[in-house]
């Protein structure tokens, strides 16, 4: 009898030492998935809320008698196993999402960056062609006889021609008519200085007119003569065929001394240039500028001459 209660207690050590094994097995992989969800769970819910599992109140099922515990540590074994499975397939869904959100936010970084340069101002240049031209600068302010502000913007002077890197001959036809320009010499050198200019002007000596015309309007700023100078300066450029330098010439001279004797003729010269350029639009601008500054007290050739102007630019019917 007493050999046979050893053999039993024997038997039933060998039966649940596996059993124990196991369920110590199942126990460590349960708890190395607790921590990992957490960690899971402070990745996906940075602010503190977690998802809380759905463990319902239903007791377990009572293992019916006889039976070897086996049974159910191999069912949570595979539940175990189907687990860590799904953690996996979370925690990679978790790192693709991350670094599609870097993704979108390293080209949001970038969009930003190309908006603020877009909205940043940047200057207009000229572009050195004499047929073009842009409208650089705010709009006209002084109004002799009307309140209303200017709607004409300054023209861009076209960039200078580089120096001639070799020296130019003067022909020989153009050096002797220069000298026959006769230079007046009345004892008053700023009116002699427009006269001489004017004079070269009218025997189509473009260049040099230009030139002497720039030095009287830098010498005698204040002269009485500086509306005609800086008007005629403009005329010499148009008739050169140079229409944009004519445009700042003929812009300036009415900006600067709209009350001049030549600044209402400059400003419809402005729109001859203007229309020169294919800019019958802005031409249009500066013929109706013309009539509220001065319309109703200009000569009536000046008005005629106008007039035409709007034909030419096809201005439409006021």
């Amino acid at each position: 009898m007493r050999r046979l209660l050893i053999a039993i207690v024997l038997l039933s050590g060998v039966s649940t030492a596996p059993v124990l094994a196991q369920s110590d097995t199942v126990n460590l992989r349960v708890d190395k998935l607790e921590k990992e969800m957490k960690a899971v769970q402070r990745k996906v819910f940075p602010n503190g809320a977690t998802l809380e599992p759905e463990l319902g109140s239903n007791p377990s099922p009572a293992m019916a008698a006889g039976n070897a515990a086996g049974a159910p540590i191999t069912d949570l074994t595979a539940r175990v196993d189907a687990l860590e499975s799904q953690l996996k397939s979370m925690t990679g869904q978790v790192e693709q999402d991350g670094f599609r959100l870097k993704k979108v936010e390293d080209a949001l970084k970038a969009y930003e960056g190309r908006l603020k340069a877009l909205e940043t101002p940047e200057t207009a240049v000229g572009s050195g062609d004499e047929t073009e031209l842009a409208a650089t600068t705010p709009a006209l302010k002084p109004t002799p006889a009307s309140s209303k502000p200017a709607t004409i913007a300054k023209p861009a002077a076209p960039k200078p021609a580089p120096a001639a890197t070799t020296t130019t001959k003067v022909d020989p036809a153009r050096k002797a008519a220069i000298a026959a320009v006769e230079i007046p010499a009345t004892g008053d050198a700023a009116e002699d200085a427009y006269t001489y200019g004017f004079r070269l002007w009218g025997a189509k000596l473009y260049p040099e007119a230009q030139t002497k015309l720039k030095e009287f309007v830098a010498k005698y700023p204040t002269h009485k003569r500086l509306s005609f100078a800086q008007n005629l300066l403009g005329r010499a450029y148009l008739d050169e065929g140079k229409p944009a330098l004519a445009s700042v010439a003929f812009y300036d001279n009415y900006q600067k001394n709209p009350r001049g004797e030549r600044a209402s003729e400059s400003l419809y010269w402005l729109g001859v240039a203007l229309t020169r350029l294919k800019k019958p639009a802005d031409a249009c601008k500066v013929y109706t500028e013309f009539d509220e500054v001065y319309g109703a007290k200009t000569s009536a050739d000046l008005k005629a001459k106008v007039a035409k102007g709007k034909t030419d630019a096809k201005c439409p019917a006021a």
